[in-house]
């Protein structure tokens, strides 16, 4: 049996317009799934959309159509980029979906027959946009802490949750757990939170009507969080606790921009306490993207449109660009001119020329059919070496979540293949039919090399993959069973590759 492995970015706000942040949320998640895939997991990779809400009921109003139609014109948006990005969900959960209502309405009565839910009166200062309430304390010049913009006092009855009762085992789980909050620096920042005290939280609001009814009390809609954060176990199945919730929960993963750490460590852990359901096994806050070295706002209107990106790049390109370009969990700058130099000193100079060269040495000297290599050299088994090593290493790097050093690796074996050509000179071996055997050697090391790169390089960019593995006489798709060297077979009827990705003229850009 496979073991099972699972996955989830946030599901996306539709009030929003999805830019880069939420494009390299999902692509992180789809290299993960596709990897583990590769692998031999069975994976759940779940993504999807946050519908309710009184940001959502105010957009509908004004826009004149109801919340739901508002919901269902703007989800397309994430569904069809991620399309375009190749993204391999299993599952896009909606929260209008019935299956997600219902396990909102299970997860409450649960939490609430053991007393971990009541009735109060909640008073404080509200953001709407960020639909958060917040002390006065916090606000600067009574303004939200976290979008500057005007707050209002709000006073309403609210059904409270316990979270208090559950900062020790909290703080318990998180010291016992060191890889529960990644990376580290995350971890420690939400220790610290916590150990300030938590307080009640108020999870249902009377003000708006766009929400999840509290069972028996309709007048309430369920909070935007207890409702949202769900929907990792309703997309499961629950309340049914058999099939893939028991297959597959607690998640392996949350991938999460550094912005909503705090409702996925600290409300969504005790809610699951609460419920007596097991918590995540790993929450990963990855960085915020600045843009030409600025903040990324709509003011500005300087917000990277990914649809745009793929268009003008491709898509292989935009993947590789925004999983190399810096280290994951760190913020990071995005510019054109950072991406245009990768797409030519990364993917035309590095990966597609040495596919272009070796394959067409192939054919000038064995008319395009791959020999049985013969006695090997200290310099090609330190090239097989150093192929078979980068395997195990980009196998740790997903561990990690570095998707980063995971590409750095495998570029330092395609560093190794160009370099291997300049040393061992087919050209001049090819002048010297004494040498028919040693050429023949050489060229098999450098396809068979390049055939396990493009086989690691399927989580990546799926693409480049597919066509670099048809180009060296490969028509299956990329396995684990392929990361073994010597697979190449003598006989291969081997193409000459064309450019895979054509360098781009910055002047013309």
């Amino acid at each position: 049996m496979k073991p099972a492995f699972y996955v989830t970015t946030p599901i996306y706000y539709v009030n929003d317009v999805p830019h880069i942040g939420h494009a390299y949320t999902t692509l992180a998640a789809d290299v993960l799934a596709r990897y583990k895939r590769l692998m031999g997991y069975e994976v759940f990779f779940l993504t999807g959309t946050d519908e309710h809400g009184q940001k959502v009921e105010k957009a509908a109003t004004a826009a004149g159509e109801t919340p739901l139609e508002l919901a269902d014109r703007v989800m397309k948006r994430f569904q069809s980029l991620w399309e375009k990005l190749e993204i391999s969900h299993t599952d896009f959960i909606r929260t209008t979906q019935e299956r997600h209502k219902k396990g909102v309405a299970a997860m409450f009565e649960r939490v609430m027959e053991k007393g971990d839910i009541y009735l109060g009166e909640y008073e404080d200062w509200y953001c709407t946009p960020c639909e958060t309430f917040w002390t006065e304390t916090q606000l600067i010049d009574f303004k939200c802490p976290d979008c500057n913009r005007p707050t209002e006092k709000l006073k309403e009855e609210s059904y409270f949750f316990r979270m208090s009762k559950y900062q020790d085992q909290l703080i318990a789980h998180i010291e016992a757990n060191p890889d529960f909050i990644q990376p580290k620096s995350r971890r420690n920042e939400i220790i610290s939170f916590v150990k300030e005290g938590l307080r009640d939280l108020s999870i249902s609001r009377t003000t708006f009507q766009w929400g999840i009814p509290v069972p028996g009390n309709d007048k309430h809609v369920v909070y935007v969080w207890f409702d949202a954060l769900t929907n990792y176990i309703t997309a499961l199945g629950y309340p049914d606790e058999s099939g893939d919730f028991a297959k597959y929960w607690p998640v392996d993963v949350h991938l999460i921009g550094k912005d909503i750490l705090r409702f996925h460590t600290v409300y969504w852990p005790t809610f699951l306490m609460a419920a007596g359901l097991p918590v995540p096994k790993k929450v990963f806050a990855h960085g915020w993207w600045t843009i030409e070295g600025q903040k990324m706002s709509k003011s500005l209107q300087n917000v990277v449109e990914p649809n745009m990106l793929i268009e003008k790049y491709g898509v292989d390109a935009v993947r590789y660009f925004l999983l190399r370009e810096v280290p994951f969990g760190l913020d990071g700058d995005f510019s054109h001119g950072a991406l245009i130099a990768r797409i030519n000193s990364d993917l035309a100079n590095d990966l597609g020329n040495l596919l272009n060269r070796s394959t067409a040495m192939l054919g000038k000297y064995f008319g395009g059919v791959l020999q049985q290599p013969g006695e090997e050299t200290e310099l090609d088994a330190a090239y097989r070496q150093k192929t078979v090593e980068a395997i195990q290493q980009v196998d740790g790097h997903f561990d990690d979540l570095a998707f980063s050093k995971a590409l750095q690796t495998i570029w330092e074996v395609i560093s190794a293949g160009n370099k291997y050509i300049d040393e061992v000179a087919p050209w001049t071996l090819a002048k010297d039919p004494e040498k028919k055997e040693r050429l023949a050697t050489v060229m098999y090391y450098m396809l068979e090399s390049q055939r396990i790169v493009y086989t690691l390089l399927s989580a990546f960019m799926p693409r480049t993959a597919e066509k670099g593995l048809g180009y060296l006489g490969q028509a299956e798709p990329a396995s684990r069973e392929g990361l073994t060297w010597g697979l190449l077979k003598a006989g291969t009827a081997i193409k000459k590759a064309e450019a895979l990705f054509p360098r781009i003229e910055e002047k013309a850009e």
